[in-house]
């Protein structure tokens, strides 16, 4: 499932074609997603201006000129691609030449500033909604998530109190969506890698007796700075099936420290070890038990 460097680069994407613009026509091709359609779907979208293009977690979050929000949710397999009349360029060196099957294009919205968005989603695990503005604190999508991990607030003390009295893994605590929002498994690894610290590792060790983050906190919450900053500037990793609007693959997966490197010798310098892989929660778990503690 793309993790929130890739819904970031999606944003960033739509963005140029989308704010601003007018969906002048809004087009449901099925009646459900993950989730039915709500009856007025279309008619919530079609004629309004998207003001702003945001994004909260995993989740790509369209403020509309009627105070109503659309939330987008990629699922799986889901993707958006940008059609413009004047889009017969090959995007760049790591274009994906998508099919002219068009049987998964199950949303279509056409904005006034003359491109096409298409949602494509072949397993159908991703979802739309439109929820009013006032009533965002109490969509249950989006209640009880914690802070961005990009955002201002989040930092060692935060991570440390969220943290405290956990006795549950460190990794486990990190996917856990109310401790920090949008970090997925591939992210998690990473840092945990970075920051020199072991999957395995007690959560509640970031916390010092009196609640105050320890040196490991510190590392960690910069770590995971990094690793989803450098994502993003990669343009996310493809794994699977991940393209950006353009149909660009991401290529933040040949910068991989850890994840989906078994066997290989750890990039850790002077380190030497070997990364094993362990199954953690029933996701694979990628580590150096040489350098991380």
């Amino acid at each position: 499932m793309p993790e929130l460097p890739e819904v970031e680069t999606v944003r960033r994407g739509l963005q140029p074609v989308m704010e601003g613009a007018k969906i002048v026509v809004a087009e449901a091709r099925r009646p459900d997603l993950r989730f039915p359609f709500q009856p007025d779907f279309v008619a919530r979208l079609q004629g309004q201006v998207v003001t702003g293009l945001g994004r909260r977690a995993k989740y790509l979050m369209a403020d509309l000129a009627s105070g109503d929000v659309l939330l987008m949710h990629l699922g799986m397999s889901g993707s958006f691609r940008v059609i413009k009349p004047d889009n017969d360029a090959a995007p760049g060196e790591f274009h994906y030449p998508r099919g002219k099957d068009t049987t998964h294009d199950h949303v279509l919205f056409r904005m006034s500033s003359g491109a096409d968005i298409v949602f494509n989603d072949p397993r159908r695990f991703g979802y739309m909604k439109v929820i009013a503005r006032n009533a965002l604190e109490d969509e249950p999508l989006l209640r009880g998530l914690g802070p961005e991990p990009l955002g201002n607030e989040f930092d060692a003390a935060m991570l440390a109190r969220s943290c405290e009295g956990k006795t549950t893994s460190l990794k486990a605590a990190l996917l856990d969506q109310r401790v920090v929002a949008g970090l997925g498994n591939i992210y998690v690894c990473e840092a945990l890698h970075r920051s020199h610290l072991s999957p395995r590792r007690i959560a509640a060790t970031l916390s010092t007796r009196k609640g105050e983050p320890t040196d490991h906190a510190k590392r960690l919450v910069g770590a995971i700075h990094t690793v989803l900053n450098d994502a993003i500037k990669a343009g996310g990793s493809s794994l699977r099936d991940h393209r950006r609007t353009t149909g660009e693959l991401g290529y933040f997966q040949h910068s991989f420290k850890v994840y989906d490197r078994e066997g290989e010798t750890c990039k850790t310098p002077a380190c030497g070890g070997t990364i094993k892989r362990f199954n953690q929660n029933g996701r694979s778990t990628f580590w150096c038990r040489k350098c991380q503690k």
